[in-house]
C-alpha cells in the first residue's frame, strides 16, 4: 500500500517536470501584439506575409503616438502610455527585421517584403525624426523615442543586407 502510495506520487511529480519543462518550448505571445495581431501573424504563410503584417502594426502604432501627442488633455498615464507605444513599435521593427534575416536564411523570395520595409522604414524615419526635432514634451519620452530611432535604423540596415543578398528577379523573354 504505501509503496503504490509512493509510485502514484513520483509518477504525478514526473508528469508536474514533464509539463513545466514543455511549457518554454510553446509559442510565446509577444506582449505588444494584440490576440488578433499574434494570430494574424501566426496565420501568414510566408515570410513576406508576416513582415507586411509587422510593418502594418509598427505603422498602427505610429498612428496611435500621433494621437497620443495631438490630445490636449493628458492624464497622468499619459508618459507610460507614449513609452509602451514606443516600445511595441521598436518591436514591430525588431520582428519584421528577424523575419527577413530568417527568411533570406531560407533562400526565400522576399523581394516585396524588401520593397516594403525599404519604403516604410524610410517613413518612420523622417517622422521620428520630426518628432526628436521640435517637440516640446520630448523629455518626457526621450529614451523610448531613441530606443525607436534605432530599431528603425536596424531595421535599414537588414533592408539594406537582405536587398543586396538576394539576386534580381528573373526577366522574362517574349516568346518569339
Amino acid at each position: 500500500m504505501r509503496t503504490r502510495r509512493r509510485c502514484i506520487l513520483c509518477t504525478m511529480l514526473l508528469a508536474a517536470a514533464m509539463l513545466s519543462a514543455a511549457r518554454p518550448c510553446m509559442a510565446q505571445k509577444k506582449d505588444y501584439l494584440g490576440e488578433l495581431e499574434a494570430d494574424k501573424i501566426r496565420d501568414a504563410e510566408t515570410a513576406t506575409q508576416r513582415v507586411k503584417l509587422y510593418l502594418l502594426f509598427a505603422s498602427d502604432r505610429i498612428k496611435k503616438i500621433q494621437y497620443e501627442l495631438e490630445r490636449t488633455t493628458r492624464d497622468r498615464m499619459w508618459e507610460d502610455r507614449l513609452s509602451s507605444l514606443f516600445n511595441a513599435f521598436s518591436g514591430c521593427l525588431d520582428d519584421a527585421a528577424d523575419t527577413l534575416d530568417a527568411a533570406l536564411d531560407k533562400l526565400e523570395d522576399i523581394r516585396p517584403a524588401i520593397k516594403e520595409m525599404d519604403a516604410k522604414t524610410k517613413e518612420f524615419q523622417l517622422y521620428l525624426d520630426k518628432l526628436s526635432a521640435g517637440n516640446p514634451d520630448l523629455p518626457k519620452f526621450k529614451d523610448a523615442l531613441d530606443d525607436a530611432r534605432e530599431a528603425t535604423q536596424e531595421a535599414m540596415k537588414t533592408t539594406e543586407k537582405a536587398a543586396k543578398a538576394v539576386p534580381a528577379a528573373p526577366v522574362r523573354r517574349k516568346p518569339s
